[in-house]
């Protein structure tokens, strides 16, 4: 018997979810499953199995059941999914074990735990965490620093704010991984790290980027009033203080180093559009550009060029006058 078009049609719309469905459940199984890899592995392709043979019933026209064990399936997947909650306490990494938080009573800014490691290698290093405190009416400018290790579109955005004394301190948001964990693009979709805030020093946080991972790292002074910036200072502490009582999961797409940027400017200055470019952020400077936030009057392949601070890291190490080193040359500098 011939199946109605509207029937087949239908069958098919859901027949892609089911494989959507299908294909979700399993990354997730993978990634976040209590087990060691093997069992996740069987687990994900269990899930695969019983989702695809009750996609073979329904286009044998056993509707009922199908439909039945699709419910079933879903409804243990989303009760397991809703079950893996956020947490500010497990086994951190040293580099993001004790995330930032701060409070500012007038122009005083007092920042707690902003990381000073003195990295020698990526697993060599001297951990420090200090007590700093700054002068927001002192506070002169802002830069948007981007560290490339991968393919173009993706780079890991942070924010430098610097005073008239010279002192500088970077804002970054980071994955926080345990012990075991490294970087994943595809676990930060699927609840694998939570969300911190981490201020520290350039020499820390930028020159383990530029020297010690050989991450490709890009400067650019951004043009911002005085009170916008005091403003984003202000709500990157209160984002850190945020996060540090109540745990938020990063993901890749939606909760990273940029968007979560965004979301504070947003709030800051009126009328800042969403684009693609926040959500690949390597394209970033090319955004904040059109937005003439940038070195007034500078191409963008020039102010990209001179911010290219590699070179000059290398040559600076860790001297006292990092800061100002890897500016020599950068367009507003």
């Amino acid at each position: 018997m011939t199946r109605p078009r509207t029937m087949t049609t239908i069958l098919v719309l859901a027949s892609l979810l089911a494989v959507l469905a299908a294909a979700w459940g399993a990354l997730a199984l993978w990634v976040q499953f209590p087990a060691p890899p093997p069992r996740r592995i069987l687990m994900a392709c269990l899930w695969m199995a019983a989702m695809l043979a009750l996609l073979v019933l329904a286009w044998q026209g056993r509707s009922l059941l199908p439909l039945i064990g699709h419910v079933l399936l879903l409804a243990l997947l989303a009760a397991w999914w809703l079950g893996i909650q956020p947490s500010n306490t497990r086994d951190w990494a040293d580099d993001v074990s004790r995330p930032s938080t701060g409070e500012i009573h007038g122009d005083i800014a007092t920042l707690h735990d902003v990381r000073n490691f003195d990295w020698r290698t990526a697993t060599d290093y001297t951990p420090r965490w200090e007590t700093r405190q700054y002068d927001l009416s002192t506070l002169r400018d802002v830069d948007m620093i981007l560290s490339y290790w991968t393919i173009e579109p993706i780079a890991h955005t942070l924010v430098s704010f610097g005073f008239e004394n010279g002192e500088r301190v970077v804002f970054s948001v980071e994955i926080r991984k345990e012990r075991h964990e490294s970087f994943s693009a595809l676990g930060g979709f699927f609840k694998q790290f939570e969300a911190s805030v981490i201020a520290a020093d350039e020499r820390d946080i930028v020159r383990v980027r530029s020297n010690v991972r050989n991450e490709r790292v890009f400067l650019y002074k951004v043009q911002m009033p005085q009170p916008v910036m005091r403003s984003l200072f202000a709500a990157y502490v209160q984002e850190a203080n945020r996060l540090s009582a109540e745990p938020r999961f990063y993901n890749t797409l939606t909760e990273n180093c940029t968007t979560i940027v965004y979301g504070m400017m947003r709030r800051l200055v009126d009328g800042l559009p969403m684009n693609w470019r926040l959500l690949a952020s390597g394209y970033l400077p090319a955004y904040v550009h059109a937005r003439d936030a940038l070195a007034p009057g500078v191409a963008l392949d020039v102010l990209r060029e001179r911010g290219h601070i590699n070179a000059r890291a290398h040559a600076a190490g860790d001297a006292p006058d990092f800061s100002q080193r890897i500016r020599a040359g950068v367009p507003g500098y």
